[in-house]
């Protein structure tokens, strides 16, 4: 990565620690967070429209042309043109930097803000935009007692966080990295390394997004959507656009999430890495029991990291065993495990020419019962194409070595490979992580699916029948003895040596004793 981009990266991040700082002490771990993602927000999407109407304007010829200085009442006359094409709009005298310019004096600031948030998602209503923008400041309390026990107080805050989102060196046309959305993974980042499972529960490294995504494209120069049926805040559906560029995801970027916070989370984050409104489509429900995307199916590439053997519905609801994603295997998922009804989902919903790729808990590879029915179900209908065992210790909140399982509807050879990378790492602090050589040498090994002792094999299905449809990789992968070889003439002569010390000692004290006694 060159150096301009790592100036802005680092200039990036310390600006977001030192809100931090200015903020420590009354607002903390996930509330911190919100409200520096909302003022973020807030700061994208005025300088994202104003930019629009500016460009606009100028390549018409009106070079002095400035919509921040504006007067509302001729803003106004724009309103439905702007609401059709941008989804939104914003008065100028709303605008985050006219809000900021007059915060210091604006003792109503709060006010003033919720105003204006209110305004903002008012504006989308009755517009195709309106569920993209329903909710999304809801998270960010202007008036909790949080920011401070007094007005004076939260408005005081509220001046310091928005002069530092202001100081941040943020333009999304101009610097060479994806300076909005960074700022995102950042803090999320961030946030889930110090919060631990309930912080890491709304966020997939990025390394391990990166993975995924590029086996899910493999391939690939375009796809037409890229799905995730538990998107949490929406990481894994952007490396689509980050690998591929987002133009080449042609109908966009598909997801649900049931935490209600975190799916107001990912439809900002879209917003921050200048997606528009109409390239994405995140709904809000529990995806297994209320999925909301039948009308959009299949999708060509489907990335995933689902919560970990979380309850549900199941045989509880008698629904469930005729629904079309979940009857062909002829048993559900049990109703304290979910796994394999969210690959039983991904399965359904993906295109004949698509790729899945699911991180999951190593359980669902070897545990009897209902799950060793849906795996019996997978492998005989050859729709495994990849067993890849990842590194320990990899994710915020559990040191358990995830696996990932790879999904396809039309392969070339009745056979599952297995890639064992749970050593592809390196330690960082307290975590293990992916480096790019990491990725790539992995991302290769699934492209080349040749055997390679203690790492890779294509072993034929017929074969992991005979195991009990056993996935875990150790049944396929003889693991390498990586520890150090000892020398046994060696090793019996230091021992010899040792007890002709240890004699000599003996003899020594004795003679001690012998003389104290005298």
């Amino acid at each position: 990565m060159d150096t301009r981009k790592e100036q802005e990266r680092a200039e990036l991040h310390r600006a977001i620690w030192s809100i931090a700082n200015d903020l420590r002490g009354s607002v903390d771990g996930w509330d911190f967070k919100q409200y520096v993602l909302g003022m973020l927000f807030y700061r994208y999407i005025s300088e994202n429209l104003a930019g629009y109407i500016n460009h606009g304007e100028h390549e018409a010829g009106n070079t002095d042309f400035d919509y921040a200085a504006l007067a509302d009442a001729e803003a106004e006359e724009a309103r439905v043109g702007l609401v059709e094409e941008k989804g939104f709009f914003i008065l100028p005298s709303e605008l985050f930097c006219n809000v900021l310019r007059g915060a210091p004096q604006n003792e109503n600031l709060n006010e003033t803000l919720e105003a204006v948030f209110r305004n903002i998602e008012a504006s989308a209503q009755g517009s195709v935009s309106e569920d993209d923008f329903k909710g999304l400041f809801d998270d960010i309390d202007v008036n909790s007692n949080k920011l401070g026990g007094s007005v004076a107080k939260r408005n005081a805050r509220l001046v310091k966080l928005m002069n530092g989102i202001s100081d941040m060196r943020l333009n999304y046309q101009n610097n060479t990295i994806d300076a909005f959305g960074d700022a995102y993974e950042y803090l999320m980042g961030m946030y889930a390394s110090n919060a631990g499972k309930s912080g890491g529960e709304f966020f997939t490294p990025q390394e391990v997004s990166e993975l995924l995504t590029r086996i899910a494209v493999y391939g690939k120069a375009e796809i037409n959507k890229v799905y995730d049926p538990a998107c949490g805040s929406g990481s894994l559906l952007l490396k689509a656009a980050k690998i591929l560029g987002k133009a080449n995801v042609r109908r966009g970027f598909f997801g649900q999430e049931i935490n209600i916070t975190t799916y107001n989370l990912c439809r900002i984050n879209m917003f921050l890495h200048d997606i528009d409104y109409d390239k994405f489509d995140i709904a809000h429900g529990d995806t297994l029991t209320e999925p909301q995307h039948w009308d959009d199916e299949p999708f060509e590439a489907i990335v995933s990291n689902p919560p970990y053997s979380i309850k549900w519905d199941g045989d509880a609801n008698p629904l469930m065993i005729n629904d079309p994603r979940f009857s062909p295997a002829g048993v559900l998922a049990p109703r304290s495990k979910a796994d394999l009804a969210f690959i039983m989902h991904s399965l359904a919903w993906l295109a004949t020419s698509g790729t899945a790729a699911i991180v999951c808990f190593p359980g669902v590879m070897y545990r009897g019962g209902a799950e060793q029915k849906i795996r019996k179900y997978l492998v005989d209908n050859n729709f495994i194409d990849c067993v890849i065992q990842l590194p320990e210790n990899l994710f915020f909140g559990t040191s358990i070595a995830t696996c990932i399982m790879v999904l396809k509807k039309s392969k070339s050879e009745n056979a599952t490979l297995f890639i064992d990378a749970s050593r592809e790492c390196v330690k960082v602090t307290n975590n293990n992580k992916l480096t790019q050589n990491n990725i790539d040498t992995i991302v290769v090994a699934y492209a080349g699916r040749e055997d390679k002792q203690y790492f890779t094999r294509l072993v034929p299905n017929g074969e992991i029948a005979e195991h009990e449809y056993n996935l875990s990789i150790s049944t396929y992968i003889e693991q390498k003895d990586t520890r150090e070889k000892v020398d046994i003439a060696k090793l019996n002569a230091e021992i010899a040596e040792i007890v002709a010390r240890q004699q000599a000692l003996r003899d020594e004290i004795d003679k001690i004793i012998e003389e104290i006694e005298v």
